[in-house]
């Protein structure tokens, strides 16, 4: 399952720690306050979950522009989260402009041609809600959440950020060094470095292998010419999503985006080609004695955000190190006590995904942490799971669906991420379906073809303690 429906892999349920539900009633009241209608009334609370049925308030618009509207209605709400959505992250980057759509990210708050950094700022506190942005390897959001009265106070202001940056060169010199902090900051963090170090081994001269915020040397180079161009060619409206969710009116919200962005398309110039990376199978060992611990990466391909595959990915990724009952998060750390931090899941995109698992551990345990994480790649391929196993991470993926629905946060940015990276709607309903319908031999086949691989891969950063890792330590 894809970030855009669900992050199952690394979601918790109250049954996943043994509590207790919530009782049959509430949750049929809290169903029906979000607009779903439960079926049956007098079941066990575990039970519950398997039988809803949504009623589906999902409105889609699409101009003549090519920008797609989307708006789902909650009506016992009386907040509405917006935002508006490009179609572009760092994959979609030119290798001498990295970390350019994050720059723009930061930029837009510094001013528009009709509203200085400090209107800005005044003007989303007074709306008295929450403003965000960020990017990601395959998109760029802006998301607001005001009180549904605000909603076209906060568009017009959304919509300004979007079409009307400034761009002034004084302003960009100064995001540029703190942008520059924010890499110094993820220098700073071992896991999130050997995250990045690893990106770079795992997707080799692909726009996937860059870092999201890009590097000194790139962010250096963004003056008000170059980041005008690259925004100017971009920010058009077929690569725009508008979407909002709450106690939104459709039609209002179609006339306001239209009104902001309903004229002709922009002239676009070919866009950077960002085919399908060629995955490589690194061994990647960074010493750093100056570090307390040790981080390991174990990685292996992975379903893609679209593949059929996903729901499988999703329940195999849970029960490998999803959650506190997961098998290495109770091998390695409750049984042996060698991690604090110990997981896995997958990091999916539009046409590849990777799966990881992750630890830190003292340098002189490395190496027991690195042979137990394999030990239990080999027992998922070879045993398959069992019947209550598998079971256990499908109740913890209907949970994480059912629980987003009461935010409408969750809501916005679901509907956005799916029509940008699926081009469709997809329904909880679906969802829940589809996880359901995932069977033991379901996930076996799937350990079987991505754990089996010669493309295993490994890095590790820290004091290592001599750890060392060759190919044939990574036959499964």
């Amino acid at each position: 399952m894809s970030g855009s429906e669900c992050d199952v892999a690394r979601a918790s349920c109250a049954w996943a720690h043994g509590r207790e539900a919530p009782d049959t009633v509430q949750i049929k009241q809290n169903f029906v306050a979000s607009g779903a209608r439960v079926t049956m009334t007098a079941l066990p609370s575990r039970q519950v979950l398997e039988h809803f049925e949504m009623i589906d308030q999902v409105r889609t618009t699409r101009l003549p522009n090519g920008l797609t509207i989307l708006s789902e209605h909650m009506p016992e709400l009386r907040s509405i989260s917006l935002g508006i959505w490009l179609r572009r992250g760092s994959r979609h980057e030119a290798s001498a402009l990295n970390g350019m759509c994050h720059f723009i990210e930061h930029a837009l708050f510094k001013g528009t041609q009709r509203r200085t950094a400090h209107e800005l700022a005044t003007e989303s506190d007074r709306l008295g809600g929450q403003f965000d942005a960020y990017t990601s390897h395959e998109m760029t959001g802006f998301v607001a959440k005001v009180v549904d009265t605000e909603m076209p106070h906060a568009f017009d202001l959304l919509a300004d950020l979007v079409l009307n940056p400034r761009f002034d060169e004084d302003d960009l010199v100064k995001e540029q060094k703190v942008i520059i902090e924010e890499m110094k900051m993820i220098e700073d963090t071992p896991d999130e470095l050997l995250t990045e170090l690893f990106h770079a081994a795992y997707f080799p001269n692909h726009s996937l292998g860059r870092p999201i915020e890009g590097t000194e040397k790139t962010v250096s180079t963004f003056d008000s010419s170059a980041t005008a161009d690259f925004h100017r060619r971009n920010f058009i409206p077929s690569n725009l999503v508008v979407a909002a969710a709450g106690n939104v009116e459709h039609n209002r919200l179609v006339e306001l985006v239209a009104e902001a962005f309903g004229g002709e398309e922009k002239s676009s110039e070919p866009e950077f080609a960002s085919p399908a990376p060629a995955v490589a199978a690194p061994i990647l060992i960074e010493r750093k004695s100056e570090l307390e611990q040790a981080h390991l990466i174990i990685a292996a391909p992975w379903p893609s955000a679209k593949d059929s595959d996903r729901y499988a990915a999703s329940m195999l990724g849970t029960i490998m190190g999803g959650g506190t009952s997961s098998r290495l998060w109770q091998s390695i750390r409750e049984e042996r006590g060698l991690a604090y931090s110990i997981g896995a899941g997958g990091n999916t995109f539009s046409d590849v995904g990777m799966f990881t698992i992750y630890a830190g551990t003292s340098p002189a345990q490395m190496d027991e942490v690195f042979d137990l994480s394999l030990d239990e790649l080999r027992r998922i391929v070879r045993e398959p799971v069992a019947e209550d196993e598998l079971e256990l991470a499908k109740q913890q993926a209907i949970s994480s669906v059912l629980l987003s629905l009461e935010s409408s946060s969750n809501r916005v940015g679901a509907l956005a991420r799916q029509e940008i990276v699926h081009g469709r709607r997809i329904s909880p309903d679906e969802i829940i379906r589809a996880v359901r319908e995932v069977t033991r031999e379901d996930v076996q086949r799937l350990a079987q073809s991505s754990f089996t691989t010669p493309a295993l891969s490994v890095g590790a950063l820290g004091n290592l303690n001599g750890f060392a890792v060759d190919r044939s330590r990574l036959e499964i």
